[in-house]
């Protein structure tokens, strides 16, 4: 049960948030699949897992490898696709008393601002979040969030079709991110959320091949919390925009971390796999450490790192 008395609230791009704990993109699914486990009302906000305009099988298996402290994923990005996530997924997520994130992306910029026209004419939805990570089919597969270029472009022609408020999430695969969030920034980023995966591989050196069919991977999971809290506090200090914090949250003390150098809210995705019920300790956890110290509102506690 929430504390009447603190005020954990947070706001982003003109929302509300009851509080600063949200689900990551391809971790909770579509909703549904989580409602059996946690009450989704509890969240800040719910992220879906990534659509495109055309359903995608993602890569064939094996697509998850466990790593110390972490996991290396290559689902490559599986959905159902736009129809179907209209027609079958977004009745159920308007029954959830939480603000909806939808999470998109496109293997060009043309499919990216055709899903983005199209998402903005469907109910329910409360802000959109682009994942640039993906390769540019017609830039010879290099991925929009390593350049400053691309990245801008995409989010400029997004930003031109949607008037949806807009998060970018960002790579931690390229020399500075604080750099590339500035660059979305100017381009027209309501916000930006950070990090995504990092790139890895893992070998079995019985048969001396990659444990992943795809090779590669994303490493998510304690193993880069470090390194996305570094990410985040550099961003902070660069944008004006809000950030949203991601990688390794499992903890309401991983939470705090991310808040106290900047973040408005964070995301919990690995540590779902971990424990499902994690979101609604965190924010518990959240309120006790605020109960504890006598601190009235999240506010008084985002940014407040000491140098």
């Amino acid at each position: 049960m929430t504390d009447s008395a603190i005020d954990i609230t947070t706001s982003i791009a003109g929302i509300t948030f009851k509080n600063p704990v949200m689900v990551a993109s391809g971790t909770f699914g579509y909703g549904e699949e989580y409602s059996d486990v946690i009450d989704a009302a509890l969240l800040g906000a719910v992220v879906t897992k990534g659509i495109s305009l055309v359903p995608s099988p993602g890569n064939p298996p094996p697509r998850i490898v466990e790593t110390p402290s972490g996991m290396l994923n290559a689902i490559g990005l599986q959905n159902v696709g736009f129809d179907r996530f209209v027609g079958e997924k977004m009745p159920f997520l308007r029954q959830m008393d939480v603000p909806v994130i939808v999470n998109f992306y496109g293997s060009t910029i043309e499919e990216y601002v055709e899903l983005a026209g199209k998402l903005n004419d469907v109910e329910g939805i409360a802000a959109l979040e682009a994942n640039i990570s993906c390769p540019n089919i017609k830039a010879g597969g290099i991925s929009f969030g390593t350049d400053p270029e691309m990245a801008s472009r995409v989010v400029r022609e997004v930003r031109n079709v949607t008037e949806f408020p807009l998060i970018v999430k960002l790579t931690p695969n390229v020399t500075d991110i604080a750099a590339m969030a500035g660059c979305v920034e100017e381009a027209g980023a309501d916000a930006v959320s950070l990090i995504n995966t990092c790139t890895g591989m893992v070998i079995d050196i019985e048969t001396r091949k990659a444990k992943l069919a795809n090779t590669t991977g994303g490493l998510s999971g304690p193993a880069i919390r470090p390194i996305a809290l570094r990410m985040v506090w550099e961003t902070v200090k660069r944008v004006s925009i809000p950030v949203i914090g991601i990688g390794g949250i499992l903890t309401a003390d991983d939470a705090l971390q991310f808040l106290i150098a900047g973040a408005r809210a964070v995301q919990i995705g690995t540590g779902l796999f971990v424990d499902p019920e994690a979101p609604q300790k965190v924010v518990e956890g959240i309120e006790a450490y605020m109960r504890s110290r006598g601190i009235g509102a999240l506010e008084d506690i985002i940014g407040s790192l000491e140098n």
